[in-house]
């Protein structure tokens, strides 16, 4: 108690006292761990020639054996077409000729950025199938297992758009962009973690995923077929494939898909007119790689 000048008294009031709050120390511990993690397995590519995020403890056979894996379970479940067909053997060629220049275009790629080629790709074991199905895609999985899906012929139409579509693909496998999503699906769920133990509601914890999706998840996603684009397009060049042919494909492509795409911000894929634009900006170094690595006689 004390007494005012007025000669009242009042009592003072302590002021509450908070103890310690745990939950931030985890979620200090996550935010320095993701920190850690992100820092630490940082690996140059050398034909980027940028910065890349790889878990250093995935080996190369462990990603080639993850691709064969997946290989075979999509095999088992789709339907292969007869080897022996025309389409068959016609992007079985169109491989053969990719794979053949992806030393020279790896080691181009990565002289212009001062580096040496990694000949990561050197111990794959390519193989590749055409499925029946009405779907116009492709992939090429780590370890250079591919497939080519019959909805693609209509829209590709000739074997310069299949070279663009296969060569796209196969960049994606030399280029690890399997490892690196893996590496940021790690991250991903450490920030779910921290966001859980931190005593997060689950709106908010939905609210920071989303910010995570839409700052750093889907750029980056689109980051990554930018690179398999202007690789891809690189090695069909080489390959003896008129490279010009990728603008009227994308144009075609989105014919197929009825023009129907999400905002750009919204997607793991650039937006059409943005890959379009891209792509022309690409054609006069790609027709330099026409020149210089195509060997007409040996095809």
């Amino acid at each position: 108690m004390r007494q005012d000048p007025f000669g009242r008294q009042r009592q003072q009031q302590a002021a509450p006292r908070r103890g310690f709050n745990p939950r931030i120390l985890i979620l200090i511990a996550f935010i320095a761990y993701g920190a850690y993690y992100y820092f630490s397995n940082q690996t140059l590519d050398p034909v980027t020639g940028e910065k890349v995020l790889i878990d250093r403890s995935l080996s190369v056979e462990d990603e080639k054996a993850l691709g064969l894996q997946a290989y075979e379970e999509i095999l088992s479940t789709e339907r292969p077409v007869d080897p022996n067909t025309p389409i068959a053997r016609e992007v079985r060629e169109i491989a053969r000729r990719l794979i053949a220049k992806v030393p020279e275009v790896e080691a181009a790629l990565a002289a212009e950025n001062g580096q040496q080629a990694s000949g990561f790709s050197s111990t794959f074991d390519w193989d590749v199938n055409v499925i029946q199905s009405d779907q116009a895609n492709a992939f090429c999985l780590p370890g250079g297992k591919m497939a080519v899906y019959t909805g693609l012929v209509p829209v590709a139409q000739n074997e310069h758009a299949m070279a663009v579509v296969m060569g796209h693909e196969i960049a994606h496998a030399l280029l690890r962009h399997g490892a690196q999503r893996m590496a940021q699906q790690k991250l991903s769920q450490v920030g779910q973690m921290a966001g859980a133990m931190s005593g997060m509601d689950p709106q908010q914890q939905q609210m920071v995923m989303a910010a995570m999706g839409y700052g750093y998840l889907l750029p980056y996603a689109r980051k990554h077929e930018t690179e398999a684009d202007y690789v891809g397009l690189m090695l069909a060049a080489a390959a003896c494939y008129d490279p010009r042919e990728s603008v009227p494909l994308w144009e075609r492509m989105t014919e197929a898909s009825g023009g129907q795409s999400p905002p750009e911000f919204q997607s793991t894929h650039p937006n059409p007119g943005t890959r379009i634009q891209n792509l022309q900006s690409l054609l006069p170094k790609a027709m330099e790689y026409r020149e210089r690595f195509c060997a007409e006689g040996a095809l």
